[in-house]
């Protein structure tokens, strides 16, 4: 992947990250949230953490000190 093709990439992570994280504030003010549901919708955003530092990473160079 180059550049431009990781950025598009984070992007799209980032804004499911921001979707999910809207979903479970959404499911908490509820008050009657399922807590499996919430537990799942809170794996998926921490997959998404990963893979979008995985990406961030691949964007900064290696520097050897």
């Amino acid at each position: 992947m180059d550049d431009s093709e990781i950025l598009r990439r984070l992007e799209t992570l980032r804004s499911e990250h921001r979707d999910l994280d809207a979903a479970i504030d959404a499911l908490l003010a509820t008050g009657s949230a399922d807590q499996l549901q919430i537990a799942r919708l809170k794996k998926r955003k921490l997959k998404l953490r990963d893979e979008i530092a995985m990406f961030e990473d691949q964007l900064i160079p290696d520097i050897i000190a």
